[in-house]
């Protein structure tokens, strides 16, 4: 370049967006990032108020599998460069020790984002970062910003696209940019809700127990099951494990509840044929089966008319439900700029773009995967930007 700084762009300041900030900025280029919330990294603040689970120490292999969507390859490319040996590295380099929780979830000691934030920050020598800056579409081969000064345009030598996928939207992932990119021949998977709840209308007799966690049980929808936690809400059914499923419940595959994950139907068959007195139906399942009253209130909300043989209910207990939350409402989305839109992480329609982060097609569960592949997308994207 003659000594001449090439000129990036990066518009979106979440985890992707700094990474691939910081690895240009590295490489001796100017950098802008362009943020339209009036401070950076929202969403990653707000996972940082329940832990900030950072990425997740398993073996690769099994990491990898847990990415699906069209652009699962290329996540997972990224990832065996920059996976979770290398997140904990580099929350460690910032001055931000992690430990593992018994789940194998990776944390910083601090349980929080704000302290690991602010000295990542303070590690991007070389990047302007502008807040307040809201992209608003092309503007001929320029980038048109809303801004405080009024009305912006920038033509950079290169640009990187970080705005997330289309929940949270006050955070900033309106998803705002899909029919911009459309609208430039860019290929994009309708986005929807990923790691979202279940609405379901419950019966009355279900009140009692809103707010309740469900710790001994295993979810199964299609070639998907998991042994977790869940919550049950006014709303319907949310939590971990309840995200686990919700890829294979948005395809329309039955959803299930094992009551009793620790007993073979068989067991439970020969626990439930023991005489019971005069205890009540509820009160032999309780008995016989050691069920808590939230497991005992989900058997009945979604078993009765009870059948006279009910181990199998009790083992493969179907949720009635009416899909998923909305997708403003979900952790992540599913969809967005398909793999055939793009040569690695540049789209092809539109010279000199990149893109990275929750603007692919691709989901994964939480977990810590989520954070992971946008920073190693991120990351991925810079890299390709610079050769």
């Amino acid at each position: 370049m003659n000594g001449v700084k090439r000129q990036a762009l990066v518009i979106g300041a979440g985890p992707a967006g700094l990474m691939a900030a910081g690895a240009l900025a590295r490489d001796d280029c100017d950098v802008v990032v362009a943020e339209g919330k009036p401070s950076v990294a929202r969403k990653f603040l707000m996972a940082g108020k329940s832990g900030l689970n950072l990425t997740k120490d398993e073996p690769l292999e099994r990491f990898l599998a847990a990415y699906h969507g069209g652009c699962a390859g290329l996540v997972r490319a990224a990832v065996v460069d920059f996976g979770p040996v290398e997140v904990a590295d580099w929350a460690r380099g910032l001055g931000q020790p992690v430990f593992t929780g018994s789940s194998g979830r990776v944390f910083p000691e601090t349980m929080k984002g704000s302290p690991l934030l602010r000295a990542w920050l303070g590690t991007l020598d070389g990047v302007t970062i502008r807040t307040r800056w809201r992209w608003v579409g092309f503007d001929g081969t320029g980038y048109a910003f809303e801004t405080p000064e009024g009305r912006q345009v920038v033509t950079p030598d290169l640009c990187i696209l970080a705005l997330g996928g289309g929940s949270w939207a006050r955070l900033g992932s309106d998803g705002a940019w899909v029919p911009w990119l459309a609208d430039r021949g860019v290929n994009i998977a309708p986005l929807a809700p990923a790691n979202a709840g279940l609405v379901v209308d419950w019966s009355v007799h279900m009140a009692k127990h809103f707010g309740a966690p469900v710790k001994v049980a295993r979810l199964t929808a299609g070639d998907t099951s998991v042994r977790g936690e869940f919550v049950v809400s006014a709303r319907g059914l949310e939590g971990s494990a309840i995200y686990t499923v919700s890829r294979a419940v948005r395809v329309g595959m039955a959803l299930t509840v094992d009551l009793c994950p620790d007993l073979t139907q068989d067991e439970v068959a020969a626990r439930l044929a023991k005489p019971r007195g005069k205890a009540t139906v509820a009160g032999h399942l309780r008995k016989a089966l050691k069920l808590d009253p939230v497991r005992l209130a989900l058997l009945m909300e979604f078993g009765r008319p009870l059948p006279d043989d009910l181990a199998p209910l009790v083992k493969a207990l179907p949720i009635r439900h009416a899909g998923l939350r909305p997708i403003d409402e979900a952790i992540s989305t599913a969809g967005g700029i398909t793999a055939e839109a793009l040569d690695g992480y540049a789209i092809r329609a539109i010279p000199g773009l990149y893109a990275c982060g929750e603007m692919l097609d691709w989901e994964a569960p939480t977990g810590g995967y989520l954070l992971t592949a946008c920073f190693a997308t991120g990351l991925a994207a810079a890299r390709q930007a610079l050769v």
